[in-house]
């Protein structure tokens, strides 16, 4: 779990993982299996060609009868050897060999230096005017050598890593580029059923490899099934309301006729109570899925709602900011659903609070009441079609039919959202968020 919480969660980055964890272990890899190895033994072959030289010089001031002899035997070499040397040495020697601490090759030319001329005194290698300074010990006293450093070790070995590591960038931006034009159909594909599962429908045609576009006509045939049995479903519905009504008109009309007493009024209610079912099961099997998306300001929207309960003498009451700005989504959705909410609270409790919250991505409208609310073991159970908790919501006895919080429910799952049930802390009661994906 650790591990997979570390990687990257989206495909672009997932994707220059990949990419870019190969090129640099190639490149430790060449840096320290050919560049560190072969410029070390580069370094070695130099330096013990320099320490023969300088093992020369020796041989040539220990055989000398004099110091003045000495002095011009290695002074006499010196010039074709192409060192500066001193007999004796004219400064101190250093207490300890000194080098750069990144001066890598440097080390290598200590050691090589020390296994070919165990005498040899401390080493100076951070002057920085590219001079090796050393001092080797004879009987007449120390003998002071100054070595040329581009004799001893390579020079530039940096001009390998500086090609390697910027083709390596030139070849991770254009393997990139080829990347983001791989990719780029991927995220169409995701945007385009996004907006579908939202209840939007944006253009889109497949785009990219042969498996993306494969991916993109299996989803534009999936949407325009699902689509169709829209559509479909409406028209159904549509024709089952028109059969419906005619014969409950003609009930009614034929109800009108007859003398009123107290059974033609039970049998009109009858019949009103009918119409008013089919009405709410129509309403939740259309769901306004066919409506249009438009920019709508949510705030106006619920306080349309909140005016007309309150108008109907309803105890309610809207807590917003003062601005939240335009939203896209299906307005006449939205307030049946926030209607079946409010309605629902008011039926069951004497007051009702409309909250409204606004994020980057998301519209919260929050209803709570005062009424009995419903158990949390229960609440799965609410949102079902047709589902009535108790005989307190039998339709005979003034109560719904079951689909007030399954169409709020379904309209929120159409706009790429959620009906979440839970307990108000303010007022005791129900706690009912419609929680809308922007």
């Amino acid at each position: 779990m650790a591990r997979k919480s570390l990687l990257p969660r989206g495909l672009y980055g997932r994707a220059a993982l990949i990419l870019i964890v190969p090129i640099v272990t190639i490149q430790l890899v060449v840096s320290v299996a050919f560049i560190q190895r072969h410029f070390e033994r580069v370094t070695e072959q130099l330096t013990g060609g320099v320490a023969a030289e300088l093992q020369l010089l020796l041989d040539l001031a220990e055989a000398a009868g004099s110091l003045d002899a000495a002095r011009a035997e290695v002074m006499r070499a010196a010039g074709p050897l192409d060192v500066e040397v001193a007999l004796p040495a004219g400064d101190a020697a250093p207490a300890a060999d000194r080098t750069e601490l990144v001066d890598l090759s440097g080390r290598v030319v200590i050691r090589t230096l020390r296994a070919a001329l165990p005498g040899l005194g401390p080493v100076d290698l951070v002057e920085g005017d590219g001079k090796v300074r050393l001092h080797l010990p004879t009987r007449w006293g120390e003998m002071a050598v100054v070595v040329n450093r581009a004799r001893m070790s390579a020079t530039n070995p940096h001009q390998l890593l500086v090609l390697m590591i910027a083709t390596s960038i030139l070849m991770t931006i254009i393997a990139y580029l080829f990347l983001s034009n791989q990719l780029r159909p991927i995220e169409r594909l995701a945007g385009a059923a996004e907006a579908f599962g939202k209840g939007q429908v944006i253009p889109y045609s497949p785009r990219g490899a042969t498996e993306v576009r494969a991916a993109g006509r299996a989803f534009l045939d999936m949407r325009a099934r699902i689509e169709r049995q829209i559509e479909q479903r409406t028209l159904m519905l549509s024709g089952v309301s028109h059969d419906l009504r005619t014969p409950l008109t003609r009930m009614r009309l034929g109800l009108s006729l007859l003398p009123e007493d107290e059974e033609t009024r039970a049998l009109l209610s009858d019949v009103a109570e009918m119409e008013r079912l089919v009405d709410e099961f129509l309403s939740f099997a259309r769901g306004d899925a066919t409506e249009a998306v438009e920019a709508v300001d949510p705030l106006a929207l619920v306080r349309h709602v909140v005016e007309n309960a309150a108008r109907m003498g309803k105890r309610v009451e809207m807590r917003a900011p003062e601005a939240v700005g335009g939203v896209m989504l299906r307005p006449q959705a939205v307030t049946r659903a926030l209607e079946n909410l409010v309605n629902n609270a008011l039926r069951y409790g004497s007051r009702a609070v409309v909250t409204v919250a606004m994020g980057e991505r998301w519209l919260r409208l929050v209803v709570e009441d005062d009424g009995p609310g419903i158990p949390a073991a229960r609440r799965a159970e609410a949102v079902q079609p047709f589902s009535r908790l108790d005989a307190a919501r039998d339709p005979n006895r003034g109560g719904g039919v079951g689909l007030g919080l399954s169409i709020a429910a379904d309209i929120a799952r159409s706009h790429g959202g959620e009906l979440r049930l839970g307990e108000s802390a303010s007022l005791g009661g129900l706690r009912a968020e419609l929680l809308l994906a922007l």
